[in-house]
């Protein structure tokens, strides 16, 4: 049932699009506001910018999102920064009064969490996966300190690596118990224990009222996916998994809202394609420091990140296929 602010919000969501000025500049990274755009009824996407994270960008390319109840809501990563998460809570303010009961980290990646410190100095509970937590926590000082070199001090104020309140485990996951009531159905998915897919302890949140998942590291729009900590047998699976899913749309980690299908449907390609051509770089005795260049894949040149994380992605895959042959498969 929608929120009785339902109208006044869409029409002022109308306003604020009708505002902004066309062309790829416009969003975040031009103006410092958020714009949520409902994309099912009470469902809000926070769109992050095309490009890699730098100084045009402010950083702010991966998406955000929240889910609104007649019992409070649901907010789903949170930004670069501390500043980023600033606007992303006051975006979500702007549409509704209601409490927020929970932030969901998705996974331990720079574009998506370090705004939870502006949800938590409001009194909103952060909840990540046990195994993500420890991911962030080994390594996450690192990337703010090249947060910092990249975006400059200004941009990064107050971010720091955020403490974690509500530490999900897999059978909280399994059980239903992990998200707060909001008055809706809204679930946390993730991989069963022991099996990595995108990275470790990657979260999806789905509103099973509209078939509306926000994918986290699962599925990109646009943008090629990294598979550093991932392992692409688990990955295949989960993707199989969110088929079987009764799901109306994804919103990815990076890109537009868009068909599940549709965006499982292109991961699955690049995957099996990045695995294809590495493997035959490999059978053909290519040296590694040909690979880069060497992994051309048509299909995907003009996905944001091609010239990096795509030519990173061959280099890890080629590494470990050069590593299975000659000591067997690893889980990575």
């Amino acid at each position: 049932m929608p929120a009785p602010d339902t109208d006044a919000r869409r029409r002022r969501l109308l306003l604020g699009l009708a505002a902004l000025p066309l062309g790829c500049a416009t969003g975040p990274a031009a103006t410092g506001d958020e714009v949520a755009r409902e994309v099912a009824d009470g469902v809000f996407l926070l769109p992050g910018v095309r490009g890699e994270i730098g100084p045009d960008t402010r950083g702010r390319i991966g998406n955000a999102g929240f889910i609104v109840g007649p019992g409070g809501v649901i907010a789903i990563d949170s930004g670069t920064s501390h500043r980023h998460g600033l606007a992303r809570l006051a975006a979500i303010r702007r549409v509704t009064a209601q409490p927020l009961r929970a932030l969901v980290l998705t996974q331990a990646r720079q574009e998506f969490l370090f705004g939870a410190t502006a949800f938590q100095a409001a009194g909103v509970p952060v909840v990540m996966h046990r195994d993500a937590m420890r991911l962030m926590t080994g390594r996450c000082e690192g990337c703010l300190k090249t947060l910092h070199q990249l975006l400059g001090a200004g941009e990064m104020a107050d971010t720091r690596v955020p403490q974690i309140e509500r530490v999900v485990t897999d059978a909280e996951v399994d059980a239903g118990t992990a998200l707060p009531d909001i008055g809706r159905p809204v679930r946390l998915l993730a991989p069963p224990p022991g099996r990595l897919a995108a990275s470790p302890g990657h979260l999806a949140v789905l509103d099973t009222r509209t078939g509306t998942l926000f994918a986290g590291a699962l599925l990109d729009a646009g943008t090629i996916p990294d598979v550093q900590d991932a392992d692409l047998a688990g990955w295949h699976a989960a993707l199989a998994e969110l088929r079987a899913l009764p799901l109306r749309q994804a919103i990815p980690g990076h890109g537009p809202a868009a068909p599940a299908t549709t965006l499982i449907d292109r991961v699955e390609r690049y995957l099996t394609q990045l695995a294809q051509r590495t493997a035959a770089l490999l059978a053909a005795g290519v040296p590694l420091s040909e690979v880069a260049d060497a992994t051309e894949l048509p299909d995907f040149a003009g996905d944001d990140h091609y010239d990096t994380t795509h030519r990173r992605n061959a280099s890890i895959v080629f590494l470990r296929q050069e590593r299975a042959l000659m000591l067997g498969p690893t889980p990575h």
